[in-house]
C-alpha cells in the first residue's frame, strides 16, 4: 500500500512539473492506464501485453482521466488509455487547446485475440467522429450499464428507474450520450447478467423480450435515501450520472439520489457489495466479472447485483500527440 501512494505522489508531481517522457532521451514513454485497479487499466495492460510490452517497457500512471488529460497537455503523459463515450468533450478540448491530437487504433490480430477471451466487441471509431481525424480507428468497445443493489433496491423502485431512464416523452437529457437511452438499447450488454425483476416487469410491458436469468431481491420497505456511484468528473459517467440523478428526483419527489464520483466500474462494484451504494455504473464485462468471481473479483464474488438497463456503448481510445511521433503502440516495442 505504502509503494503505491508513493507511486501516486510520484505521478501527481510529474504531473505538476510537466516533464516529459519521450522527450527524453533513452526515456521509457508514460501511459496513462486509467485509475488502479479499474476496468480501464486491466484492459489497457492487456492490450498492451498482447503488443509485447511489459511494465519495463513503459511507465505506468494511473490517473482518471481527468488528470490525464492534463498529462497530455503539458507533455508529463504520453499515452492516454481509456473508456469513455464517443466521442468525448475532453478529446476535442484538448484537441482545441493544442491542435496536434492523434487516436491510436488496434490492429485486427490484438482486436480478435482480447475478442476470443472477453465480452469485449471490435469497434471502429469512424473519422466523422473528430473532426480531426482522417481515417476511421479500429478499436474496443462494452457497454456502460447501470446495476443495482439487491438488499436496497425493491422490485417497485427498479420499474421507476428503468422507466424514468425511458421515458421518451421526457425532454432529453443534454448529455451527448444520453441519446442511447432508448428501448431499443436497454438490454445491449445485459449477455451473463440477471435482470432486476422490476426492470424486467417494465421491459415486458414496453413489448420487450427478456430472457435474461432473474434475480433474487431481497430489498424490503421503504427506502428513501439513495446513493449512485458513477466515475471521476473528467470522464463521461459522472455528468451523465448527475442528469439522471437530477431526472430521478424530479419524478420520484418522495425519496432522494445523490451522485457520488468514484474511480468507476471496480470501486462501484466493490461498493454494491459491501452495502455502500445502491446504484452503480459499470462496465458490463467488469459486471459479469463481479458476478462470476473472476479477475480481480476471484477471492469474492459480487452476489446482490442486478442489471437495470444498458447506458451507452464504451468505446476505448487511446490518446496522443503528434508531438510524439507515435502512430501505432507497436511501435512502443522497437524505441
Amino acid at each position: 500500500m505504502l509503494s503505491r501512494q508513493r507511486r501516486r505522489v510520484s505521478v501527481f508531481i510529474a504531473i505538476l512539473l510537466g516533464v516529459s517522457g519521450c522527450d527524453t532521451p533513452n526515456s521509457h514513454p508514460n501511459i496513462a492506464l486509467g485509475p488502479d485497479e479499474s476496468t480501464t487499466q486491466q484492459l489497457s495492460q492487456r492490450i498492451l501485453a498482447s503488443y509485447g510490452l511489459d511494465e519495463h517497457d513503459y511507465n505506468a500512471h494511473f490517473l482518471p482521466f481527468d488528470e490525464a488529460l492534463k498529462g497530455l497537455q503539458n507533455g508529463s503523459i504520453d499515452i492516454s488509455m481509456s473508456f469513455l463515450g464517443l466521442p468525448t468533450n475532453g478529446i476535442k478540448s484538448l484537441q482545441a487547446a493544442t491542435g496536434d491530437i492523434r487516436l491510436l487504433g488496434l490492429s485486427d490480430h490484438v482486436i480478435s485475440e482480447i475478442e476470443q477471451h472477453s465480452d469485449y466487441q471490435g469497434y471502429s471509431i469512424t473519422k466523422d467522429s473528430y473532426a480531426f481525424l482522417t481515417k476511421d480507428i479500429p478499436t474496443l468497445t462494452a457497454y456502460a450499464v447501470l446495476m443495482a443493489n439487491t438488499e436496497t433496491i425493491n422490485n417497485e423502485m427498479a420499474y421507476q428507474l428503468a422507466r424514468i431512464m425511458y421515458d421518451q416523452s421526457l425532454a432529453p437529457l443534454p448529455h451527448s450520450q444520453s441519446r442511447f437511452l432508448t428501448l431499443k438499447n436497454a438490454l445491449q450488454g445485459s449477455q451473463h447478467l440477471p435482470i432486476h425483476p422490476g426492470a424486467k416487469r417494465f421491459y415486458e410491458e414496453q413489448g420487450l423480450t427478456v430472457t435474461l436469468p432473474v434475480a433474487q431481491v431481497t430489498a424490503m420497505g421503504a427506502k428513501q435515501e439513495f446513493i449512485f456511484g458513477t466515475g471521476s468528473q473528467g470522464g463521461t459517467y459522472y455528468p451523465l450520472g448527475g442528469e439522471l440523478t437530477t431526472r430521478w428526483n424530479e419524478q420520484l419527489p418522495s425519496v432522494n439520489f445523490t451522485n457520488v464520483a468514484t474511480q468507476a466500474s471496480i470501486e462501484n462494484l466493490h461498493s454494491l457489495r459491501e452495502g455502500k451504494m445502491d446504484l452503480g455504473m459499470t462496465v458490463n464485462v467488469s459486471a459479469v466479472n463481479a458476478l462470476q468471481g473472476k479477475g480481480i473479483f476471484a477471492e469474492q464474488a459480487v452476489e446482490n447485483i442486478a442489471f437495470i438497463g444498458q447506458l451507452y456503448p464504451e468505446v476505448f481510445q487511446i490518446v496522443t500527440r503528434a508531438s510524439n511521433d507515435l502512430s501505432s503502440l507497436a511501435e512502443l516495442k522497437h524505441r
